[in-house]
């Protein structure tokens, strides 16, 4: 009886700490509902689908990089210095890099050129 006790409590305590971690997402975009998400849905959404921007991981100096290549190469605007600090913190605490990812960005010499 105890042992059933343990594992039910432990059942229940798992059960919570995976609801805590768990965060709230856009259902129309997939976008994790944080600070500044829906700046980041609007700006990123002109041009590609949401999809391609969360399926994505990168640290501030990753998403950097990619957005200085679309500014470049694929007549992406130029940001506000704000907005452009608000988009690159969404980006970087949302969707860091980890191992849940694709593959990792490619590096500039190997995106399409111009």
């Amino acid at each position: 009886m105890n042992t059933i006790l343990k594992k039910t409590v432990l059942a229940a305590l798992c059960s919570l700490s995976l609801s805590a971690a768990a965060k709230d997402v856009d259902p129309e975009s997939g976008f994790i509902i944080a600070p500044d998400w829906e700046l980041v849905k609007a700006q990123c959404t002109v041009c590609h689908s949401s999809k391609l921007v969360t399926a994505q991981r990168g640290s501030r100096k990753t998403w950097e990089s990619i957005i200085r290549w679309m500014q470049a190469t694929q007549g992406l605007w130029q940001f506000e210095p704000e907005m452009e600090r608000k988009i690159f913190d969404y980006l970087a605490a949302n969707y860091p890099p980890g191992d849940g990812y694709r593959r990792k960005p490619l590096p500039p010499e190997l995106r399409p050129p111009q």
